[in-house]
């Protein structure tokens, strides 16, 4: 590396194009062979790739000149290609399904050839796979593509991370750093309802609190205002109306207070104050609503802001169009707002275009005949 100034050092790229498939089938992941089969038996399909491409159209528009070094095929060279941009490629053989220490194996070759910025599509276990290899010698920076992402090394949407390494290419000196956690969930636990967070340690990433999510914040309670306000939702379901309650322990308790037991981390479905649905997949979500009315009751991930995108893959852009922005029910106490990094909430649905439908003001439960009024970034 010596004589080589910052700028001039090129970005790597790693694609894990299996991250996220569990998502929309209710799998919470899909660590392991035996799951990823699954998830694809259950007609599973590849997110990765194409949230690769919208993140490199960015950089591609912003910084066309970027060197980009990436593996062949799936791994980037693919979506590098699809989006325009011509990166060196290490042509590397991989299976036809690409494993965790592919991932290890093409960062131990950027860090040898001294990129100045990792860029990487996955979720919070590609992250762990580098940080294995890289530790904080260079910079990561996460295209979200997994189905938690409870770590503080993603940007809040493709597109950001994008123009974030296009600023890192173009104007270095602008870009200061710092220590970012990499946390990471069994996913085992996780399906059997057990939420189980680990922190795995800490990458270097750069800092721009708008477009670089923070880590998943653990709950600050059950407190009497958040019982009331479940209380209240359950007691004032409307009739013939199908209820979607995506995952958390604020949704799991209007469930309690109806008697019923659902899933603390899948999506339930409510009608008339019995379960019709329990931990259901994105297709089975489709089958059920179809014809019938329905309302989406959604918690705020504390620490991050999010409302769809983040562990609730299950409501589709389609089917949250259909149901409609004025058929969403935001919850969450007044102190997980006022925890938040950001005053403002995302949304990260995989559609660029419903994304931007549903920015604006939205009204957030937080307590019994309380509510306030959030922008969605």
């Amino acid at each position: 590396m010596t004589g080589r100034t910052a700028s001039s050092l090129p970005i790597g790229l790693i694609v894990n194009p299996i991250a996220g498939m569990g998502g929309r089938v209710a799998l919470k992941g899909t660590d392991g062979a035996e799951i990823l089969a699954k998830a694809r038996a259950m007609g599973a399909k590849p997110l990765a790739p194409a949230r690769t491409i919208r993140a490199l159209a960015k950089l591609r528009a912003s910084a066309p000149s970027t060197l980009l070094l990436t593996g062949a095929g799936p791994m980037g060279g693919d979506e590098a290609s699809a989006a325009g941009l011509k990166p060196e490629l290490f042509d590397r053989p991989v299976g036809a399904t690409t494993t965790a220490e592919d991932t290890r194996v093409l960062a131990r070759i950027l860090v040898e050839r001294g990129v100045r910025l990792i860029l990487f599509a996955g979720g919070d276990g590609t992250a762990r796979d580098i940080l294995d290899i890289v530790g904080d010698r260079i910079p990561l920076l996460g295209i979200p593509c997994g189905v938690k992402m409870h770590s503080a090394v993603f940007a809040i949407s493709p597109e950001a991370a994008g123009q974030l390494a296009a600023v890192i290419v173009n104007e270095p000196e602008k870009i200061t750093w710092r220590q970012a956690e990499v946390m990471d969930v069994d996913e085992a636990a996780l399906r059997e309802g057990h939420l189980s967070a680990r922190l795995f340690g800490y990458a270097r990433v750069p800092v721009e609190r708008s477009l670089v999510q923070g880590p998943k914040a653990a709950s600050l309670g059950e407190d009497a205002a958040l019982e009331a306000l479940m209380a209240q939702i359950a007691t004032t379901m409307e009739p013939d109306t199908i209820y979607l309650l995506g995952p958390g322990r604020s949704t799991e308790m209007v469930l309690k207070y109806l008697g019923l037991e659902g899933t603390l981390l899948g999506v339930d479905a409510v009608k008339d104050a019995k379960l019709i649905g329990r931990d259901l997949t994105a297709s089975q979500i489709t089958d059920l609503t179809a014809g019938s009315r329905a309302k989406i009751v959604i918690s705020v991930i504390g620490g991050q802001g999010y409302l769809f995108g983040r562990g609730n893959q299950q409501f589709t852009p389609a089917m949250i169009r259909k149901i409609g922005r004025e058929n969403i029910i935001v919850i969450a106490t007044q102190a997980k707002l006022l925890a938040l990094a950001q005053t403002r909430l995302l949304v990260d649905t995989g559609d660029a275009g419903l994304d931007s439908d549903l920015a604006g003001y939205i009204r957030v439960e937080i307590g019994p005949s309380r509510s306030t009024l959030m922008r969605i970034g």
